[in-house]
């Protein structure tokens, strides 16, 4: 099957590119829901994250507390390892089962999988391309500090905590320039979405480099 990766930095903007995706008739596969979903109520890996990091990361309700868990394993690459160990295999084992879905029912559309941490993941080399949302370190700490209320502290934790800007667009094969307006990467992601769609899903090599 045939599955373009997205990704990106934190606030690098992959959100605003793969609504317009979507809205281009793109099917876009969210690694977050996904991560989500694997950690629902009832499920085995909900079951080893408590078994690792105590009852103390759940809400009243047996559901995942996202932010407790957030507390604990950041800043701690043990704990955070210990957790990727969890949860990654069953994301990975649930994304590849609405890949083969896909495939089956809109071969001919368009498939991409928007995953934050494909650069941490080792798993480059399973996709047909690699599109990367590029922003500058210093311009994603100010977002998350004016969109998303953090202080600059932990915003700056936040983005230093993840690969490099150079490692992630060592992995490209398409760079997205999201350092401009919300306007002029909309306009970008369209423009992406129109070569692809145009490419796919023979012709992936002929997509230009930079948007």
């Amino acid at each position: 099957m045939t599955v373009v990766a997205l990704t990106g930095g934190i606030a690098a903007g992959k959100t605003t590119v793969t609504d317009v995706f979507r809205a281009k008739g793109i099917t876009v596969i969210d690694a977050d829901l996904i991560a989500r979903e694997a950690v629902a109520p009832g499920t085995p890996a909900l079951t080893e994250v408590v078994k690792r990091f105590g009852a103390e990361v759940l809400h009243q309700d047996g559901s995942l507390d996202r932010q407790a868990l957030a507390e604990v394993v950041f800043g701690d690459d043990q704990a955070r390892a210990d957790l990727n160990a969890i949860v990654h295999p069953e994301v990975w084992r649930l994304s590849r089962e609405q890949f083969a879905t896909h495939e089956t029912q809109h071969p001919s559309v368009p498939l991409v999988y928007a995953v934050p941490l494909l650069a941490e993941s080792g798993r480059t080399e399973e996709f047909d391309a690699v599109i990367v949302i590029d922003a500058p370190a210093s311009q994603r700490v100010s977002r998350l500090v004016e969109y998303r209320n953090m202080g600059e502290d932990e915003a700056r934790s936040r983005v230093s905590a993840q690969v490099s800007d150079e490692v992630r667009r060592k992995i490209a094969d398409v760079v997205l320039d999201s350092s401009v307006s919300p306007e002029e990467t909309a306009k970008s992601a369209a423009d992406l979405a129109d070569a692809l769609v145009a490419a796919w899903p023979n012709e992936l090599n002929s997509l230009p480099t930079r948007f």
